[in-house]
């Protein structure tokens, strides 16, 4: 059975990752209803772990204590999961496709004209089909990755979900579900995998790679 998060937890966890949420998309990340979202949120901002940051864009942050109490949870949370190893071997599979959903992604911004990069203008229908043919195979290849982490760590099952909902907008014509940031474009919840993978185990960004 997969390990479940506690939901104090998982909110913080979800707000590391993505910087700054609404509690609805917050909860589209880690799998917890709106409403114990919002009763966890006040909880926190009550242990000033969390800020409530109003303007153009709202939403809730981490304070720097939030940063440091998540920091303290995320490695025991996956020892108590049992799924150190699991994690690992996905993220190693999931480092072996990234690299192709990157050109895949960069094939739908940009395409060769005499030798040339230019902005897709998204004028030419059959070379559109083939880059998301590219991206129908890309996603095959990283499914079975995130089916793996589902079933060890409960907090990770929504990501095949919102992969396949993104994909499968992009199939049906729907451009923006592609790479548009802000929403939970294919490229969106692929960047926040892997930095969920990323935040699990402890690696930096900067050091992935090294040695």
């Amino acid at each position: 059975m997969a390990h479940a998060s506690d939901a104090r937890f998982l909110v913080l966890h979800g707000l590391r990752l993505k910087g700054f949420a609404e509690p609805e998309a917050l909860g589209n990340i880690v799998g917890l209803d709106t409403g114990d979202v919002d009763t966890t949120l006040k909880e926190l901002a009550d242990g000033e772990l969390v800020l409530r940051r109003e303007g153009r864009i709202s939403g809730w942050a981490l304070t720097p204590a939030g940063r440091e109490r998540h920091a303290a949870l995320v490695g025991p949370d996956l020892e108590a999961a049992g799924a150190r190893d699991v994690v690992e071997a996905s993220y190693r599979r999931f480092l072996e496709v990234n690299t192709d959903l990157l050109a895949v992604c960069t094939a739908w911004q940009l395409r060769d004209a005499g030798g040339e990069q230019q902005v897709n203008d998204h004028s030419d229908p059959a070379y559109d089909r083939q880059v998301i043919d590219r991206l129908v195979a890309v996603h095959d290849h990283v499914r079975p990755v995130t089916a793996d982490l589902r079933e060890a760590m409960d907090r990770f099952g929504r990501y095949g979900t919102r992969l396949r909902a993104a994909v499968e907008k992009v199939v049906a014509g729907e451009q923006d579900w592609f790479t548009k940031p802000m929403i939970d474009s294919y490229h969106t919840v692929w960047f926040e995998l892997h930095e969920d993978l990323l935040v699990t185990l402890g690696i930096e960004r900067s050091a992935e790679g090294a040695g």
